[in-house]
């Protein structure tokens, strides 16, 4: 892929200043030996760590001739402070929003069902779009209810399959300043946000809108004909940036049942530039087998702070199931273990086994402990480098540690750069969460021109944040725990 167009300069050794009252020296256990994934086990049982490694420096197959000024950090990395959520949801009138944010910088959404998402926003000449105070308030619940306090990219890395190129698109080329105007066509029934975008100017780059999703849910009656529906809808945030010939999408869908939808698409085109794979890891392109174009991955990275019912304190817990084969004439059973994830952990998402956040103090009305489950789409693992090599990093919070790979802020004095090399065993106090969805790119026919959007992401399922489904139709509201028959 041709970078030399780009405005953002690499920076692999060199870090700029940022933010950050936190220390930037990492305290805790010495580093521990092992895969990284945590094994099933009984409660109370650590799981283990992955071993840090060095990455080395990486060559890029062509020079960047690019200006200086993109790589320093003109976004500020903030989020807000925390609400006055309880654990149990107190009687009389909904509060406004905690004022965190200008009227520019917020969003407010009440969608079909009578669910409100209230956020602010910012713009990092980094990462791009930064989302904080993001909080979620379906029917019936007197408060919103804190989800995140701070959700953006952290990487998005791109190797090469020929091994001559290997670029880091949010710290080392420029995503932050290559955002884009948007068409009022492109932001159906929305509207479009203007955007301060950092020794650029101002930018019409941000889309807020809502989309339909389909079916919310569907039940039939168990007498006569009636039916039970409801149609969902999303709000929607996205921007595009361009980082030479690519254009990643960046979107976040937030569901009117609670669930939240992190997403990055590229489109564009491929670099017409790399139509060089003569070693045959290519794919020809075009009449007959004259062109190759290089494969290559897009290794994606965010970074997510919950902070949940805006409290410090978030646990994280991992479940493991495991099938035993049936018995003559019998069926096969399964058991479900839980282990809470007490130290930093690399993991890996096997078959069934999945992740949680749970909120140190929120409650809903059943009295069952408010969290979040978190849901990897479709991913191909990459082995190149440590930091790929895993799905889902748990650190403890520091302010310096943005960015999972070639992390341009200071941590101080021969500090790692690399998500994989935070995690040394230290305890989670206030735990960050990282998921890595990777996709190897093979290109076709197809893939031109322009290229269709290929996705990239995860959801945040809510567990347990309400007692029931938040879309209950009132006729079935007394029905918590074991249904009526005849329904």
């Amino acid at each position: 892929m041709d970078r030399n167009r780009l405005p953002g300069a690499r920076r692999r050794n060199g870090r700029a200043g940022g933010p950050g009252a936190e220390s930037p020296v990492r305290a805790g256990a010495a580093s521990a030996a092992g895969s990284g994934s945590a094994g099933t086990g009984a409660e109370g049982v650590a799981p283990a760590v992955l071993a840090p490694g060095a990455a080395p420096v990486r060559t890029p197959r062509r020079a960047a001739s690019v200006a200086a000024a993109a790589v320093l950090l003109g976004g500020a990395l903030t989020a807000a402070g925390p609400t006055a959520a309880g654990a149990a949801p107190p009687t009389g009138p909904t509060p406004p929003p905690a004022p965190g944010c200008s009227a520019p910088h917020r969003v407010t959404q009440e969608l079909a069902g009578g669910t409100t998402w209230r956020m602010c926003w910012h713009y990092d000449s980094s990462a791009g779009l930064v989302l904080d105070d993001v909080s979620y308030q379906p029917r019936g619940e007197a408060r919103p209810i804190r989800v995140l306090t701070s959700a953006k990219l952290a990487q998005v890395h791109v190797p090469y399959d020929d091994g001559q190129a290997e670029y880091d698109d949010i710290t080392g080329f420029g995503f932050g300043y290559g955002l884009q105007n948007l068409k009022p066509a492109e932001c159906p029934g929305g509207s479009i946000r203007s955007v301060k975008v950092p020794d650029t100017g101002r930018v019409d780059g941000l889309c807020v809108t809502t989309r339909s999703r389909g079916h919310a849910y569907r039940m039939a009656k168990d007498q006569g004909t009636g039916v039970w529906h409801e149609e969902g809808r999303d709000l929607l945030l996205y921007t595009v940036n361009k980082v030479s010939w690519y254009e990643y999408i960046t979107e976040w869908r937030f569901s009117s049942d609670g669930t939240v939808s992190a997403n990055v698409g590229a489109t564009g085109s491929l670099s017409p530039g790399d139509y060089d794979a003569g070693d045959g890891r290519g794919w020809p392109i075009g009449k007959g087998a004259e062109d190759h174009a290089v494969s290559h991955s897009h290794n994606v990275f965010w970074r997510l702070n919950f902070g949940l019912d805006g409290g410090a304190g978030d646990r994280i817990e991992q479940y493991d199931s495991a099938v035993t084969p049936p018995p003559a004439q019998g069926s096969p059973t399964t058991r479900t273990t839980r282990t809470p994830v007490t130290r930093e952990l690399a993991g890996d998402a096997e078959a069934m086994r999945w992740w949680r956040v749970v909120s140190a103090k929120g409650r809903n009305a059943d009295g069952h402990a408010r969290s979040w489950e978190i849901v990897p789409g479709p991913t191909t693992r990459h082995a190149g480098r440590p930091y790929t090599r895993h799905d889902v990093y748990f650190t403890q919070n520091r302010a310096c540690e943005q960015f999972a790979s070639n992390n341009t802020l200071d941590c101080g004095p021969n500090a790692p750069d690399s998500v994989d090399e935070w995690v040394n065993g230290e305890r989670l106090v206030n735990p960050v969460v990282w998921v890595h969805i990777g996709f190897h790119h093979i290109a076709r026919d197809e893939d031109q021109q322009p290229m269709p959007v290929h996705w990239q992401g995860f959801q945040l399922a809510p567990r347990d944040v309400t007692a029931m489904n938040p879309l209950t139709p009132a006729e079935l509201a007394d029905q918590n725990g074991a249904p009526s028959t005849g329904s």
